[in-house]
């Protein structure tokens, strides 16, 4: 993992869908756990969104609170 990938959960917007402008961070759970079973997309917002489906499923969201602005 790229420590810079935490960072990018806490600044970047969700692009696209139901919960466009929501910061990664941010996306509900449901939501991420919906990709994981459906697919995640290509490139860097579906590695993005795969950290943090991760990071929310094993319960870890306080490791992102020192990253947030």
């Amino acid at each position: 993992m790229n420590p810079d990938d935490l960072q990018k959960l806490v600044t970047m917007a969700m692009p696209f869908g139901k919960h466009q402008g929501v910061l990664l961070a941010d996306l509900p759970g449901n939501y991420l756990h919906w990709f994981a079973r459906e697919g995640f997309p290509k490139g860097e917002i579906g590695r993005l969104l795969a950290l943090m489906h991760e990071i929310d499923h094993n319960g870890l969201n306080d490791l992102l609170k020192p990253l947030r602005r």
